[in-house]
């Protein structure tokens, strides 16, 4: 059967298995052969990657159009007035043209949540906030730069839930097997399907 590994990627982490510079690789905390990651997380953004051996999955968790809602927590710099935050939701205007519109909400700082290292900036002035923030797109490091663009920059971004999966308590760096909801029997036929993408392919980043 087909195999769907969750992972909380920690900070500094870069989401392939071949080594690229000093960054520890995904080689590091997953033990199961021949998955690769479903989607991508940047090297300075923390939480739930998905990894399978199944290209259809891979395929239908990171492919946008298929619509595949991620919840992020991102602490932000300042406090986000109600104003803003129906901005940040009907969607803003990137230099790649306007996002869809999502959910945002205003959040206490998420339970259990694990220090960073190493730590965030602080600014003794400057109070940070929470904010849950639920896409169905996926661009180049879109939350913080939509947070970027309502005058909040994003301090700590961690990918909570992929669909219908979350964190649920993961620590950094261990993984949980899963099972695809309502999943059918892998193809038996001679007819090729997606295959996954080998490590260092193509990057699609949303963090």
């Amino acid at each position: 059967m087909p195999r769907l590994i969750a992972l909380n990627k920690p900070f500094g982490v870069i989401c392939q298995f071949t080594p690229e510079g000093e960054h520890p690789t995904l080689a590091g905390f997953v033990r199961v052969p021949k998955v690769y990651p479903a989607g991508r997380l940047d090297t300075d953004s923390e939480g739930l990657l998905l990894l399978t051996d199944h290209g259809p999955w891979q395929a239908q968790i990171s492919q946008p159009r298929h619509n595949m809602s991620k919840t992020y927590w991102a602490q932000v710099e300042g406090t986000p007035v109600p104003e803003s935050l129906a901005r940040l939701a009907a969607g803003v205007t990137l230099n790649d043209g306007p996002t869809l519109p999502c959910q945002v909400s205003l959040i206490q700082e998420p339970a259990g949540l694990w220090l960073r290292d190493p730590p965030i900036r602080f600014r003794a002035n400057i109070p940070t906030h929470w904010l849950e923030i639920t896409l169905s797109e996926g661009r180049n490091r879109q939350v913080r730069r939509m947070t970027a663009a309502i005058g909040h920059p994003t301090l700590r971004l961690i990918r909570a839930a992929i669909g219908p999966w979350r964190l649920d308590g993961l620590q950094p760096g261990d993984t949980r097997e899963l099972r695809w909801p309502d999943a059918p029997a892998p193809a038996r036929s001679s007819a090729r399907t997606p295959r996954p993408s080998a490590p260092g392919g193509t990057r699609r980043r949303t963090g």
